[in-house]
């Protein structure tokens, strides 16, 4: 990749001899952006892992340019190739992971026929010290205003501040900032990849306390930098002696100390040092240096100050959201539960600028009648305190619906209607303008451990990952439904929700995610973004390598399933059915009253098995008689379909009657009850059983509280954990919970 040699003067040295002996870079690219040659300076410079014979053709991005700075460069050689010379500052990456920042200047290269047929450029490191021009210092401050600018998270911030400077500026770079009244290392970085001995100089995180008269101690009480020219002449105090020693060891020279203030409030304080941990020109600071780091301390701390700012508005916003959702999961039988919420980094993304990112994504475990489990995930639309709030909301108005133990469909179409009411009021009674109701997206599942069958409903929302022995798949949904909320916006006439039902095999595993998982990430290449087929085949992929292990191993693969940083939060839900079937029993009985006392023997032998307490077994049977003399007795009455009744009190008749209902007897004539049957139907938990009686009738109790006077009606509350009734496809169900073992008691983990 050598220039055709020429014919030179006698006494004069040819080109190849003055390109190998400049002290300067000089790289050749040809109008396509490849490169043709690189002296050995540049090599070196520029830190090539190999000769510059091995670099032809490469594209100029071979030379190591940061993110950002690649368009700038291809930006450099447009206008140069349009004859226009160009000089800016660039930071370069090497191969060593050490980072450098080039003074380049570029000027067109003409072919002897006078046409542009390339761009030489010429470079060296524009290190800003004493001795380099005040140009440079001007780059060199740019720069560092450029980077500090690209986030507002306050560790990437410091990581900036520290990267940036070292080593081009310094070989030792220590940030430290108050936390209340404790002055906190929070930064440091050293050339080379050199680390302080461990109980020498003071860690990240760590308390720093700096003894009067040391040169950060007088920076920030002076609120000036403060120049030690030469330490080995000045008298310099250390916090320590062993952190005196490392000093030493390591050859510190030159120290500058500048005060980080913004807004007249002092932050903390920065100091650089110079030692002999890498090989320069001048090893000690200048008055210039000072004045030049007294510069960019001003910066830097106004910086620091925003991240500051808003890593505190973030943090308060991501309180609100977190505060939101479930912490840990219920206890359940037959499921394990993990779920994860990631907050999107702070990106400028969609022209909304910088934002703390949170956002409507949400998922819920809802413990509901029999053992039975409701899960839901869903995303609002849009992000900010808004849709966090709607996300809320809605997350409420789901747990209150369910409890009423309706179809996930019949669930779906009041949350429909719940989102299509939301909004305009309230911005209008502010004075704001009226905003669209919200829409969302949305699957509700009702798993049964004990018949292993997931009935749901989706309202839009991508299908979860099923994962079985036979392998990684997408859980079937035929029906996708439209999002919560769209009619709202004028699409009238959409169908209604549907639900399905499908047996889930013994083990199997669902991982349910919102679309800030797969949406939008960039590809490792910088090209565009990951096609849904892409991320699709690296979740499948990342899910089956960790579906050996637990719900949180999922979890954890799931959510780095997809490289690159996500612009959206993102939700995860992992559930894994039992290997092993759960106790249960279930009976048939004609709804006669003689069938009592026979489905009362056969609970009690059935929970003597289950291991349950003699005590707690015959509170349990008293129940059940309780709750089977009531269906025997409205079996024999005609009933009204879809029709709420209350349960006739204990009398003389019914000596059995449950009295925890009240309301007027029925009316209307028995009816032939020779074709009249209930279910009862036993389940097993871990701390739990719970009892359910099925029969035909369509019409629901109402359960009440018993007055102060009243003699009966205290049953269930006393006795039972929670109870309730829900109506079944064939009718109605009435069911309690009670533990196994131990006093009845909310507060018992797994009975409340």
């Amino acid at each position: 990749m050598k220039p055709p040699a020429e014919v030179t003067p006698r006494g004069m040295l040819d080109g190849d001899a003055v390109l190998r002996q400049a002290e300067i870079g000089v790289v050749v690219i040809d109008r396509q952006g490849c490169l043709l040659y690189a002296n050995d300076f540049a090599v070196a410079l520029f830190g090539f892992p190999a000769g510059a014979a091995q670099l032809a053709g490469r594209s100029l991005v071979a030379l190591g340019f940061e993110e950002g700075d690649a368009r700038k460069a291809q930006y450099l050689t447009d206008q140069v190739l349009h004859g226009r010379p160009w000089d800016g500052t660039f930071a370069n990456r090497r191969t060593d992971g050490s980072r450098i920042f080039v003074r380049a200047n570029a000027a067109p290269l003409r072919a002897p026929g006078g046409e542009i047929s390339g761009v030489v450029i010429l470079a060296r490191e524009a290190t800003g010290r004493g001795t380099y021009r005040a140009g440079e210092r001007i780059g060199l401050l740019e720069r560092i205003g450029e980077r500090l600018a690209g986030s507002l998270e306050l560790s990437v911030t410091l990581r900036q501040v520290a990267e940036t400077l070292v080593p081009q500026f310094a070989d030792h770079c220590v940030i430290d900032l108050f936390h209340g009244y404790k002055l906190v290392r929070r930064a440091q970085l050293h050339a080379r990849g050199w680390t302080p001995q461990p109980g020498s100089w003071a860690m990240v995180g760590e308390q720093v306390r700096y003894p009067a008269g040391h040169f950060c101690q007088r920076a920030m009480a002076r609120m000036e930098t403060v120049l030690v020219e030469d330490v080995g002449t000045e008298a310099v105090t250390a916090p320590s002696p062993e952190s005196r020693r490392v000093s030493e060891e390591v050859g510190i020279t030159s120290v500058i100390a500048s005060p980080l203030i913004a807004r007249g409030e002092l932050l903390g304080v920065m100091s650089l040092a110079l030692s002999s941990l890498t090989q320069r020109g001048e090893r000690h600071y200048a008055a210039e240096d000072r004045d030049f780091l007294g510069a960019i301390a001003s910066r830097i701390a106004v910086a620091i100050d925003n991240s500051m700012l808003f890593e505190e508005e973030r943090r308060t916003a991501l309180a609100f959201q977190t505060s939101l959702l479930p912490r840990d999961p219920p206890p359940l039988d037959g499921l394990e539960v993990a779920y994860k919420y990631v907050p999107a980094k702070p990106l400028e993304t969609h022209g909304q600028g910088i934002q703390t990112q949170v956002g409507g994504d949400w998922y819920d475990i809802i413990p509901l009648s029999a053992g039975r489990v409701g899960i839901v995930i869903g995303d609002v639309e849009g992000r900010g305190a808004r849709a966090a709030a709607v996300m809320g909301q809605l997350r409420a108005a789901l747990r209150a619906f369910a409890q009423d133990d309706k179809p996930p469909a019949e669930i779906l179409r009041r949350l429909d209607d719940w989102c299509r009411t939301l909004g305009p009021s309230q911005a209008e009674a502010h004075g704001f303008a009226a905003a669209d109701p919200p829409t969302v997206s949305c699957t509700y599942l009702i798993y049964d451990a004990w018949s292993r069958m997931l009935s749901f409903a989706n309202a839009g929302h991508a299908a979860p990952m099923l994962v079985t022995e036979r392998g990684v798949g997408q859980l079937d949904i035929q029906y996708q439904g439209v999002l919560l909320g769209a009619r709202g916006k004028g699409m009238t006439g959409l169908p209604s929700y549907r639900e399905e039902s499908r047996y889930l095999l013994p083990g199997s595993t669902l991982v349910f995610y919102t679309d800030g998982l797969t949406d939008r990430r960039h590809r490792d290449d910088g090209a565009g973004h990951y096609s849904d087929a892409e991320v699709q085949e690296m979740l499948r992929e990342a899910v089956g390598i960790a579906a050996r292990g637990s719900v949180e191993d999922i979890a954890q693969a799931v959510e780095h399933a997809v490289p690159g940083e996500i612009d959206d939060d993102m939700a995860v839900v992992v559930v894994r059915t039992s290997a092993v079937d759960l106790a249960s029993w279930e009976g048939t009985f004609p709804a006669e009253p003689i069938r009592v006392s026979e489905a009362r023997r056969l609970v009690r032998e059935t929970f003597r098995q289950w291991g349950m307490e003699p005590e707690q077994t015959d509170m349990a049977c008293l129940l059940v008689s309780e709750v089977v003399t009531n269906v025997v007795l409205h079996a024999a009455v005609s009933p009204r379909p879809r029709h709420e009744f209350a349960l006739a009190p204990a009398g003389p008749e019914w000596p059995g009657a449950v009295e925890d209902w009240d309301g007027s007897p029925f009316g209307g004539e028995p009816a032939d009850d020779a074709d009249k049957e209930f279910t009862l139907r036993l389940r097993r938990g871990q701390e739990s059983v719970w009892v359910e009686v099925f029969d035909g009738d369509l019409r629901l109790p109402r359960i009440h509280s018993a007055g102060e006077n009243d003699e009966g009606g205290r049953g269930l509350y006393l006795l039972a954990t929670r109870w309730g009734s829900r109506p079944t496809k064939d009718g109605k169900s009435v069911w309690f919970e009670m533990p196994i073992r131990g006093e009845r008691g909310t507060g018992e983990r797994g009975i409340g």
